[in-house]
């Protein structure tokens, strides 16, 4: 007699047989042939194809118009511009070297006008960047009346240039509320006519900062939000004082920001032709005449060549300057993460 063990192993045996018999057998119809399986192939590599082909009409279509506007209104001038610099002039093609750079390097009006603006920048682009992250710093110690503060700081970016114009001549002029309030006394005895003296660049700084501090301190203000507050924790816990965590962390992730804040600084420093010219007209002051000042005279008396050297001079001027720039970020990065 078979034991009951036995039993069991006998009936488990069957049981797996007749689950084995139960599976679905391959049916040799269904297999992929060879040809079958190079032609799936084939149709995945004609859909990724199309997919790319499409993808690239989709950049290329959102890129056009933005590259179209940039070779039309930059590059082709800009060419145009170097070919009548070595011209004798706009309607005489005759070549003449170097002729009409030495005319503007040469020429007085263009040597005040680069110093002062080379004055002007290097005195406003610091001040501008320093003051903006000054006052980030404090708004973002959470102040009482930091709205307000913030909304009185954002407002000159609202007044309309001809506003900003007006009201300053109502503060420098010789009978302006300027000498009404004495500041003349801080730098000489008597009344001032501010944008017709030696100071009339501090009055000039004043304006650009004003309308420059409100949205540089804004950039500056979601810079430092933006920090995560465990990496301050933990340098804090790590007995990193205020400084420390300034300069070690902060400075690392403010780094992309304060080179931004500097290029726009720059840009609008050059840019402040607009208010001195409605300030003070096409001659203005010797401390106010700037490089749009030369350029704009040489322009009214149809002086194209010396116009076009003047630019070539400018714009060589100022990619050194951002490449300068450029550098001292990749250098300061460097010396961050190191």
């Amino acid at each position: 007699m078979p034991s009951s063990e036995e039993k069991n192993n006998d009936q488990i045996t069957e049981v797996k047989e007749t689950r084995a018999d139960r599976k679905p057998q391959a049916d040799p119809a269904l297999a992929i042939d060879p040809e079958r399986l190079a032609r799936m192939h084939e149709n995945k590599k004609r859909f990724h194809r199309k997919r790319r082909i499409k993808d690239w009409a989709m950049f290329t279509g959102y890129l056009t118009p933005s590259l179209v506007g940039v070779m039309v209104f930059f590059f082709l001038p800009l060419l145009m511009i170097l070919k009548t610099s070595f011209q004798r002039s706009s309607t005489n093609t005759d070549f003449v070297g170097i002729e009409n750079y030495e005319r503007v390097l040469t020429n007085e009006a263009f040597i005040n006008s680069a110093k002062n603006s080379l004055t002007f920048s290097g005195i406003a682009v610091p001040l501008s960047v320093v003051l903006a992250l000054l006052l980030a710093i404090l708004l973002n110690t959470k102040l009482p009346g930091e709205s307000v503060f913030r909304s009185i700081l954002l407002n000159p970016m609202m007044v309309p240039v001809a506003s900003v114009v007006l009201i300053w001549q109502v503060f420098f002029s010789y009978n302006g509320m300027a000498n009404g309030w004495g500041l003349y006394k801080l730098f000489e005895d008597g009344r001032i006519d501010w944008l017709k003296s030696d100071h009339s660049q501090l009055v000039i700084l004043a304006l650009f900062l004003w309308k420059n501090l409100g949205y540089n301190m804004v950039l500056f203000l979601a810079a430092l939000n933006s920090i995560d507050q465990e990496i301050l924790e933990a340098a804090t816990m790590d007995g990193a004082g205020s400084i420390t965590r300034f300069f070690r962390i902060k400075m690392h992730f403010l780094a992309p920001t304060l080179f931004f804040v500097a290029i726009m600084s720059l840009i609008n420093s050059f840019k402040i032709f607009r208010e001195v010219y409605l300030l003070t007209g096409d001659h203005p002051y010797r401390n106010l005449y700037m490089l749009q000042h030369f350029m704009n005279n040489a322009f009214t008396n149809l002086d194209y060549s010396k116009l076009s050297a003047g630019a070539i001079i400018m714009c060589v001027f100022m990619i050194v300057i951002v490449g300068a720039l450029f550098f001292a970020e990749s250098k300061f990065d460097a010396d961050m993460e190191g």
